[in-house]
């Protein structure tokens, strides 16, 4: 009886975070070091006074950001869902923020309807660096031609094996991923490299961007790319830019979760 009624009582909740990936080893739970997701778990479990268990969209690295990273739970708390944010507020710390919560089907799993995702790359482009963006950029002095960078994005909508811009360590089974959109955009001295697609490998986003950046700087031909897509090796493409220039932006699933879809990065 106890346990017809747990599960009859029983919510399924999924959470808009953004947070600031400077001080955390990424978001998963790992032993000995502080993640996202640990810190969203002990602060969710005060508000619900039960133990929770997140499941993540996205497990980003170390440093990495997000404005619209989304994540679910289960509880049988009453609590009203919109007001979940606003008891969160005081709990968290002040790099996390939940930005909405709704209510989603007890089959809803954050990682696995996740259909498609945006993820954006910064690069402060000015002699000096700025103060303000330290965190949230990667600091280039020499000139870029984001023209170029442009077109040499292009090359990488499309189904491909995107095996070159795959880091060692990575546990996918397989390396073909579709990319939808990859735009190079330009506001003043700050540059955003777009990319959206179905699915991304270890580090393939931080590859693609040391890529375009290669490109920019006229180290590597914009007509090279689909050679280097071609050809599969890592030593071929661009390097591993820093983490703390990539933000998660968005993440689409089968249905609109949530009024908003995220905050941003300046």
């Amino acid at each position: 009886m106890g346990d017809r009624k747990v599960k009859e009582n029983m919510r399924n909740i999924a959470l808009l975070v953004e947070f600031d990936g400077t001080r955390y080893a990424g978001w998963q739970r790992q032993k000995n070091v502080l993640s996202v997701q640990e810190a969203l778990e002990r602060s969710i479990a005060k508000i619900m006074k039960h133990d929770v268990t997140l499941t993540g969209c996205s497990r980003t690295d170390a440093g990495v950001h997000a404005a619209g990273h989304v994540s679910n739970f289960r509880t049988t708390n009453p609590i009203p869902v919109d007001k979940i944010p606003i008891a969160l507020t005081t709990a968290l710390p002040d790099d996390i923020a939940v930005l909405e919560a709704t209510e989603v089907d007890l089959d809803f799993n954050a990682r696995y309807g996740a259909r498609a995702k945006r993820y954006a790359y910064r690069i402060w482009n000015h002699p000096r660096p700025s103060a303000l963006r330290a965190r949230y950029v990667l600091h280039e002095a020499r000139p870029l031609d984001t023209v170029a960078m442009g077109e040499a994005a292009q090359f990488f909508v499309g189904k491909h094996d995107f095996r070159a811009f795959m880091a060692m360590g990575s546990s996918a089974k397989t390396t073909v991923r579709e990319i939808y959109k990859a735009e190079v955009e330009k506001d003043g001295y700050l540059i955003r490299i777009v990319v959206e697609g179905a699915g991304f490998l270890y580090n393939m986003m931080r590859i693609i961007s040391g890529t375009l950046l290669y490109v920019g700087l006229g180290k590597i031909e914009t007509d090279a790319v689909p050679s280097i897509i071609a050809a599969g090796r890592r030593q071929a493409a661009g390097k591993t830019l820093s983490a703390k220039g990539l933000c998660l932006e968005r993440v689409w699933f089968d249905a609109p979760l949530f009024f908003h879809h995220g905050g941003g990065i300046p």
